[in-house]
């Protein structure tokens, strides 16, 4: 170890002698070297521990143990430039190893780093700063350190060295860093896209792909899309793709175009000099399944628009993409399905596809064991079905419907969504909706129906309410348990899934016993507050409403106050009077019970009414109410048959006039009105049929109840609204 020395006997004088420089043979001496004070010792040391690193991870590793991160952290940040620029050679060489790298996260050493890169103009500086961090930014936590210290703007900066080992590694932090959508933002920001696009023309592959890598990852942002396209940056990549010298950057290039083609603005530059014709190209490029996959890709992107589905179905693009069906590679095929998704919106494509054979292909790929390659099977299904008769016989030809009935159980929310949708298209065919039955779908879809996902919700409800073509159909919902999840359904927020489920009630109510069950889960409750609503009321809440309540005519006409004509009472039906406001709403027997139960409670306001009465609406005066009172006491119930009262008022004679005409076949319906009143009306001929034979109109009556019992008055006449109102 170099040093000032001196004789132990000498007495000591003013002169000393100059630093004595002594190279260290091993690496601990080395690393220890690294504390001296003498610059060029450190130089050295630097420099040994530099050539040691480079032997290999044992050798790192080695060092690692013996402590020579933390001095070479500080030397970095050392006055001397050559101390500096040997310690960053040595650093960043141990920095390739995945101890070294762990070990520096915890030291810290990543603002140093960065600080020097903004002063240096060193490019050896450069060089092995970008290498340390290079290894450094695959750390998420480091990545955060280098953007939260501003590393972005000098290592945009560094892209344009002339030094490529500067360029690659300065590129390799940016494409650790745009991992992270913050990033993706800040290199748009930045200026980072001129520099990139200059990259593409390196002598260096690497360089190459490791721009077109970070390309795919920052035009995933639209902004930074439309800056790419300012700078000419699609015109750059087709030239890439026209340039079969540059044939190993077309997979990179591609994807980074599909990424483009999100936009319509770079959708409408394809079409400039033969960009559509060359990705048709790479669609048939034999045994180079990336390259076609992207091109796969671009193609469904440019397929969003209406007008290039013509275009593309004029290149006939469906016969290329039922080949690629066909192919081993997965990724291909899944690119291929989801193309045919895309192009399945062009009713012309959807009759080619199948006339290709296509539907049984991708009717093969729900059975693969790659998921994204079900999912985009099971869309294109979806798409290929919707309003198209022969796609749906095609796909049930193929069994398509077993196998998708299976996918209802599915963990994956959009292949969920997709196989409920594709079997609501194809079962609007009897055939094939009597086959999806026999399969066990309606159970199936009961899962579905507790999701969270709104689109699976949509798709479900809608292809439920498309199954329920018969009672056993219905009745199946109810045995498997779907009434409940259905019922909670309406309590969505979101506007489809609320219409969708009003809907299938709507349909499911038809049966009584599903009602019944609908109504004991609260659904007249919930479709009461609906209908309350402005914002969540609608036609299809409506129509729920009443097809539970034509179940119960009971509780309709204590809601609604109206039976239609096709309203017809039976027995057991019973008028519990005007209910206001949101009322606990019962089926019949459980209200029936509760009537009866609570007899003493309502006798007390019987009582009450009673009093009132005699204040003046006196007893003796009200000898209906007196008659009502004989009969509950003598029932000991609060339910009386009309057949026994033989005083009453006009709700009592228009509720036995309904029940009247209901048995002979009259069309009446049945009318409340204010104060305990209510009128009956009914649709009649008023002549014999025409010559013709044909009928005349009938007109409406409302039937006399007050003035002249049976008596008919013309509806809409002044009589009939006087009678209405008093």
């Amino acid at each position: 170890m170099g040093k000032k020395v001196k004789k132990e006997s000498e007495t000591p004088c003013k002169e000393t002698f100059e630093a004595l420089p002594v190279v260290g043979k091993t690496p601990a001496t080395v690393v220890l070297l690294l504390s001296s004070p003498e610059e060029d010792i450190l130089i050295k040391a630097c420099e040994a521990i530099h050539t040691f690193a480079e032997k290999g991870d044992e050798s790192k590793v080695s060092l690692l143990g013996l402590g020579a991160l933390e001095p070479l952290c500080q030397l970095i940040t050392h006055n001397n430039k050559l101390v500096r620029r040997n310690a960053f050679m040595a650093l960043g060489i141990m920095a390739t190893n995945g101890d070294v790298k762990s070990a520096l996260n915890k030291i810290d050493v990543t603002p140093l780093i960065i600080d020097k890169l903004s002063l240096e103009d060193d490019t050896v500086i450069h060089e092995f700063a970008t290498l340390c961090l290079a290894s450094l930014s695959v750390d998420f936590v480091c990545k955060v350190q280098i953007f939260d210290n501003n590393g972005l703007p000098p290592l945009i900066k560094l892209l344009s060295s002339p030094d490529p080992d500067v360029k690659k590694n300065s590129l390799e932090i940016i494409f650790n860093l745009v991992q992270d959508y913050q990033s993706r933002l800040a290199v748009h920001e930045l200026g980072g896209i001129p520099p990139l696009l200059e990259l593409l023309h390196s002598d260096f592959p690497v360089i190459q792909h490791l721009t077109l890598k970070t390309l795919q990852n920052i035009t995933t942002d639209k902004d930074t899309r439309n800056a790419f396209r300012e700078q000419h940056g699609f015109e750059k990549l087709i030239d890439i793709l026209n340039n079969t010298d540059f044939s190993d950057l077309h997979a990179e290039a591609l994807q980074v175009v599909a990424n483009c083609l999100s936009d319509s603005e770079s959708v409408q530059l394809i079409h400039k000099d033969g960009g559509l014709t060359r990705l048709m190209d790479f669609l048939l490029t034999p045994n180079m399944p990336e390259i076609q996959s992207n091109a796969v890709k671009c193609i469904s992107r440019v397929a969003k628009s209406s007008e290039n589905r013509k275009v593309l179905h004029e290149h006939n693009v469906e016969k290329v993409l039922v080949e690629l069906l066909s192919v081993a590679d997965i990724g291909v095929k899944t690119s291929a399905c989801q193309a045919v998704a895309a192009m399945s919106f062009h009713l012309s494509s959807k009759d080619r596809f199948r006339d290709l054979g296509g539907i049984p292909a991708v009717v093969q790929g729900l059975s693969s064991e790659s998921l994204a390659l079900r999912q985009a099977a099971t869309q294109a299904l979806s798409n290929l079905t919707y309003n198209n008769k022969h796609s749906a016989f095609a796909v049930f030809e193929a069994g398509g419907h077993e196998i998708l009935v299976q996918q209802l159980n599915g963990s994956c929310p959009r292949m969920v969504a997709n196989a409920a949708a594709t079997l609501g298209n194809m079962a609007r065919h009897e055939i094939i909706c009597c086959s999806i039955l026999s399969h066990g779908a309606i159970p199936a879809l009961v899962e579905p129906l507790k999701s969270t996902d709104t689109q699976v919700l949509v798709n479900t409800t809608q292809c439920l309410t498309v199954l329920a073509c018969d009672t056993e159909a219905r009745a199946e919902l109810q045995r498997a348990g779907g009434l409940q999840p259905l019922v909670s359904l309406l309590q969505s927020y979101h506007k489809e899934v609320l219409s969708n489920t009003c809907f299938a009630v709507h349909v499911y109510a038809c049966e009584e016993s599903a009602a019944v069950e609908m109504c004991k889960h609260g659904a007249l409750e919930i479709l009461q507050e609906i209908n309350q609503s402005v914002n969540r009321k609608s036609s299809y809440s409506e129509l729920a409403m009443i097809s539970l309540l034509n179940c119960n005519l009971s509780v309709k006409y204590s809601l609604t106050g109206h039976l239609a004509s096709t309203d017809v009472i039976v027995d057991g039906f019973y008028d519990a009077g005007k209910v206001c406001g949101l009322l606990q709403i019962m089926c019949y027997r459980s209200y029936l019970s509760q009537i009866q139960i609570s007899f003493s409670t309502f006798n007390n306001s019987v009582i009450t009414a009673v009093e009132f009465f005699s204040i003046h609406l006196k007893l003796h005066e009200f000898p209906w109410v007196l008659h009502l009172s004989e009969l509950k006491f003598q029932l000991q119930s609060n339910v009386i048959p009309i057949g026994l009262i033989t005083k009453g008022i006009y709700y009592h004679r228009a509720l036995l006039f309904k029940c009247l005409a209901d048995c002979i076949g009259i069309s009446c319906t049945l009318v409340r009105g204010e104060y305990n009143r209510a009128w009956n009306e009914v649709l009649l001929f008023d002549g014999p049929p025409a010559r013709n034979g044909c009928s005349s109109q009938p007109c409406r009556y409302i039937v006399d109840l007050m003035h002249q019992p049976g008596s008919l008055l013309a509806a809409d006449t002044a009589a009939a609204v006087q009678y209405q109102t008093i």
